[in-house]
């Protein structure tokens, strides 16, 4: 049996411990925001955090986390009010939004650690894959998201228009 602290909260499953932590999230504790895309670690859509850092839930062992703080999507803030999550909104960054729980997790877990990232920054860390080709907005997103959290609560430029929705 597996103990797990998942946004917060201790909880348990019954499962192999080489299990990846997406499928016991997703499957056995019904935390179905952090999405599949590749398997491989390649794509990002099963980012998490795990300590605080982004990590590919993918691939990476249930039993690993154990004794470790994980936080998924559901866990980043209870009413959508991560400086990251307004951001997106504010600045309607998701196309299709099938990546952007991974993307949005990835963006947090840089921002905790550049809180005003350069695009050099962004492009570097930001390894995710969109491919509906919203990566400009999600790196317009991160800008948002930094100036947010800096205390800049003035509506985002969008189209020119201060709060226009496009």
């Amino acid at each position: 049996m597996l103990k797990l602290m998942v946004n917060g909260k201790s909880m348990e499953a019954d499962v192999d411990p080489s299990t990846p932590l997406l499928w016991v999230l997703r499957d056995h504790l019904g935390l179905t925001g952090t999405k599949y895309g590749c398997g491989i670690a390649q794509c990002g859509a099963c980012t998490v955090h795990v300590d605080g850092k982004a990590m590919r839930s993918c691939v990476y062992p249930a039993s690993a986390a154990e004794g470790k703080a994980i936080t998924t999507i559901e866990g980043l803030s209870e009413d959508a009010s991560h400086p990251v999550q307004q951001a997106w909104v504010e600045i309607d960054t998701p196309q299709c939004g099938y990546c952007q729980p991974g993307m949005i997790m990835a963006a947090s877990a840089l921002l905790a650690e550049v809180p005003n990232p350069s695009d050099e920054d962004i492009n570097q860390r930001m390894t995710n894959v969109c491919r509906c080709g919203t990566l400009p907005r999600v790196r317009e997103g991160i800008h948002r998201a930094a100036a947010i959290a800096g205390g800049d609560r003035t509506a985002a430029t969008l189209n020119g228009k201060k709060g226009a929705q496009s």
